[in-house]
């Protein structure tokens, strides 16, 4: 009994982590429905790294209720998924861009806001990344084979490739990942960032030099990269490690 309760105390030790996620069209047995939706290895990587995963799914959602939330938060994930509105950042829509999903759009935007006023720990993947810059005032490149001549980033069919990423050795994300570069960065995307939002700094690149992470120097620990470290946690699980870290600290000071 003794060890079931100290095992019981250790996991409750451990950061809670909120991850977003998107709607998709679900069957299960003779249900068919719309549900949140979320791939697994976002959330194994999260355990694999020590944290406890929180999932939100797109709902209606204000600034208040974004406090609600991260009052029970370590840390936060702006996960992966469709393109953010271009709306969003004054831009009519590419013919290959996402119709928006305002839901989602208005809960991360509400989520950052949150987050960045508490300087809780986030980190924002592929779309999460984009979604940080354009909350920021920055803005996209809608349809990158337009732009570099190739789809290397998005072979499609869910097949992601893997391109070189260069981090700058002064930057979060280099003390996390270590300042041997480049790094393999699993990519599945179309889209990218074109001018980084205001407080932002770009701390990574691709060979061709399309940005692949950014970090918000006014909080201890805000980072969004391209690339989907998720894919590869189970054998690199460093970024993972470094947001719970940081949730850990966090959880610690309050």
């Amino acid at each position: 009994m003794a060890s079931n309760v100290s095992n019981v105390e250790a996991l409750g030790d451990r950061p809670i982590i909120g991850l977003t996620t998107y709607l998709r069209q679900a069957k299960s047995g003779v249900w068919d429905v719309e549900a949140a939706f979320l791939p697994r290895v976002y959330f194994d990587a999260v355990s694999r790294a020590g944290g406890i995963a929180v999932l939100i799914p797109p709902q209606p959602f204000d600034l208040a209720s974004a406090h609600r939330v991260l009052d029970g938060l370590d840390g936060l994930i702006i996960c992966g998924g469709e393109d953010v509105d271009p709306a969003r950042y004054g831009q009519s829509a590419h013919p290959t861009t996402d119709a928006p999903k305002v839901d989602r759009d208005n809960l991360e935007d509400a989520l950052l806001s949150a987050a960045i006023d508490r300087e809780l720990p986030f980190l924002g993947i592929c779309r999460g990344a984009q979604m940080l810059n354009v909350h920021q005032g920055g803005t996209l490149i809608q349809h990158l084979p337009e732009v570099i001549g190739t789809d290397k980033y998005q072979k499609g069919d869910g097949v992601f490739n893997t391109v070189p990423v260069h981090v700058d050795d002064n930057s979060v994300l280099a003390d996390v990942l270590g300042t041997e570069t480049p790094i393999p960065g699993a990519v599945y995307h179309h889209q990218a960032i074109d001018q980084p939002g205001s407080g932002l700094r770009v701390v990574a690149r691709s060979d061709d030099d399309i940005i692949q992470g950014i970090q918000l120097d006014s909080v201890p620990f805000g980072i969004g990269v391209q690339w989907h470290p998720e894919q590869t946690a189970a054998e690199d699980a460093r970024l993972f490690e470094g947001l719970v870290d940081a949730a850990s600290t966090y959880r610690s000071a309050r």
